[in-house]
């Protein structure tokens, strides 16, 4: 997909499916920036493109970031936005994933979880808004999880936030379709990522993944990326509202 001349913001862009749909975009063309609360994976991030064209590396951008600070990160967005005179594509990744039994939560936990999870996407949207509806086009896409149909626990915290992201999508979709505007979803499937790390016995959770997959092979961060690439496109332009599953056929909607 040609995406030269946009201007993209991914959230969550240092972890191990952000850094990927990062360096898609900018080898796509894309001007990529790439907010991340943590430094060292931001460097390692920026690593990643020693590999690339000069041109390509020139067009990634790390912004160092908090999203559970939602004030600071307005602000911060705010000022982002005029000196890039605002974006084309907006990725609401990032998540944390605390993994624990229900009742082991504290309010509090659940709450930053939400905030840093749902609300900044929100902050994000806002933000970007001004200046997409100036020019009456526009892509938002949300990142939400094969969590949400079940299947595993300890996870309550983080798969309420993804059904958040899920209503905030069909109600974004609805309300900005007038500006130009699409707003999707993509949900990826169990992506062998950092996230994995929480599971207790790697080759048993291995082994359930592909138990329940159509296609009988681990999904790869490229996969998550050319999904992305296609919702921010002209090609998909007639589309939103819509999640698609990059699952491996685990889920047949």
């Amino acid at each position: 997909m040609n995406m030269n001349g946009k201007k993209m913001l991914i959230t969550g862009a240092a972890g191990g499916l952000g850094s990927t749909v990062s360096w898609a975009f900018a080898r796509a063309g894309a001007t990529v920036y790439a907010l991340d609360h943590d430094a060292e994976k931001g460097n390692r991030l920026l690593a990643l493109g020693s590999a690339e064209s000069p041109e390509c590396i020139a067009r990634m951008h790390f912004v160092r970031g908090d999203l559970s600070d939602l004030s600071t990160l307005r602000t911060q967005l705010d000022a982002l936005m005029v000196q890039a005179d605002g974006i084309d594509v907006l990725i609401n990744n990032a998540a944390i994933y605390p993994s624990k039994p229900i009742e082991a939560y504290s309010i509090e936990e659940h709450q930053l979880v939400q905030r840093v999870n749902a609300d900044a996407a929100l902050v994000c949207v806002q933000a970007a808004l001004p200046f997409m509806k100036r020019r009456q086009t526009g892509r938002i896409i949300n990142v939400l999880s094969i969590t949400l149909h079940g299947g595993w626990a300890d996870l309550l915290p983080y798969v309420t936030s993804k059904g958040a992201l899920l209503g905030m999508t069909r109600a974004l979709a609805r309300e900005l379709g007038r500006d130009g505007i699409t707003v999707n979803a993509v949900s990826p499937g169990a992506f062998p990522t950092d996230a994995e790390k929480i599971h207790p016995d790697p080759e048993g959770y291995q082994r359930f993944v592909l138990d329940h997959q159509a296609i009988k092979r681990r999904g790869r961060p490229q996969d998550i990326a050319d999904a992305m690439l296609f919702l921010a496109s002209e090609q998909a332009s007639f589309m939103t509202g819509q999640t698609l599953n990059v699952d491996g056929g685990w889920v047949m909607d």
